[in-house]
């Protein structure tokens, strides 16, 4: 598949879609001074390329109830033991993320938390898996960089 090119106006709009991903054609186009229909056909394009792959919601988990973040490395067994691991976890709701590391843990795990003792209940629930040898959990205190704009732009100026 050939590199699909990115003008300008395509990183406007993936700028402007990033920062509110329910901003309607319509605004976008009239900030960049284009039709609604460009728009469209550009995030088309964009889209049937894969750059553009759903759109997702930020959630104030705060504001929910879950402002408790941590990190837990799972180490395990046996890493043949990897996907079975995974499927668990998967059934886990309050585990967000899931990575399959190199170094000291075999996976890598983000969970959101309503309080410590919350934290604890699902930390046990890893550690309750077959597979899983042991975890280590960091607890974050405040998660002080979170901006997706930085790293696009980096890769707008790259191309």
């Amino acid at each position: 598949m050939a590199k699909f090119k990115l003008d300008e106006v395509d990183h406007q709009i993936l700028d402007m879609l990033i920062d509110n991903t329910r901003i309607p054609f319509t605004d976008i186009a009239k900030k960049l001074l284009i039709s609604a229909g460009t728009v469209h056909v550009r995030v088309k394009k964009m889209e049937e390329a894969g750059i553009i792959r759903g759109s997702s919601l930020t959630l104030d988990y705060k504001k929910l109830g879950y402002s408790f973040i941590a990190y837990v490395g799972v180490f395990l067994q046996n890493t043949s033991q990897t996907k079975f691991v995974l499927e668990r976890i998967n059934d886990i709701p309050y585990v967000t993320v899931a990575h399959i590391t190199t170094g000291k843990f075999n996976i890598f795990c983000k969970i959101r938390a309503k309080d410590t003792m919350h934290a604890k209940e699902i930390i046990f629930m890893l550690d309750d898996i077959e597979g899983v040898y042991r975890t280590e959990t960091m607890i974050s205190l405040e998660e002080s960089i979170n901006d997706k704009k930085r790293l696009m732009h980096t890769i707008f100026n790259e191309l």
